[in-house]
């Protein structure tokens, strides 16, 4: 298994899959703000979705 406690630089196109997350994960972000009421609940959905693209990003870099 992969550490998670050692640095993992970006190798071949991961830089541009990092991007492609990070552009569809800040997408609906914006969705989210513009459709969901502020309160608890989409503040939560906020953290839910920064550790997704936080979990997506580490499959790539501990995986690879």
């Amino acid at each position: 298994m992969p550490s998670p406690f050692v640095y993992h630089p970006p190798k071949l196109d991961q830089p541009q899959r990092y991007g492609e997350l990070r552009a569809l994960v800040k997408k609906l972000a914006e969705l989210i703000e513009a459709h969901c009421p502020e309160s608890h609940e989409r503040a939560v959905a906020m953290d839910k979705l920064s550790e997704c693209s936080m979990w997506a990003n580490a499959s790539i870099a501990r995986n690879e």
